[in-house]
């Protein structure tokens, strides 16, 4: 099954690109890699929630935002060299906007994880890095960022 297919199955559809809010674009290639600029959990051209995870956003809704940034992450993939052509997610980074003391940076990131899973069965297993920081652009609570192989 495609990924595209997996994506209707799923009832999923990619949202439109992000559009940069600086000096950079939300995907390049190359090789066969491809790199994702970090995706806030922007829908619909408006950031979908503000504040520190630990505090204004709860660890759940921090998981809901994770997803919600990969699958910005994803858009930015299919606009450059269309979802199928993804044969492997290789890495994702995530960065979680936490209170002092919160430290459930992997479970907030597990949103992004998981629905990559579901997407590409297997070839969504991925290396990973959940990091806590102070400030993200914003004040966005979560941001995500891919590597992904592609044919």
């Amino acid at each position: 099954m495609t990924a595209s297919q997996r994506l209707a199955e799923l009832g999923i559809e990619l949202p439109q690109v992000v559009p940069p809010l600086a000096a950079y674009v939300p995907a390049v290639r190359t090789g066969n890699l491809v790199y994702t600029a970090g995706q806030l959990p922007m829908v619909a051209g408006e950031l979908a929630q503000t504040g520190k995870v630990g505090a204004d956003v709860s660890p759940e809704q921090g998981k809901a935002l994770a997803r919600t940034c990969a699958l910005n992450a994803l858009a930015a993939v299919h606009a450059l060299v269309g979802i199928d052509a993804v044969t492997r997610v290789v890495k994702v980074v995530g960065f979680v906007a936490s209170t002092p003391g919160f430290h459930g940076q992997p479970g907030v990131v597990n949103g992004a994880s998981e629905l990559l899973g579901e997407i590409f069965g297997d070839a969504g297993t991925h290396a990973r890095s959940a990091v806590g920081v102070s400030e993200l652009p914003l004040d966005a609570p979560v941001e995500v960022e891919l590597i992904v192989e592609v044919s």
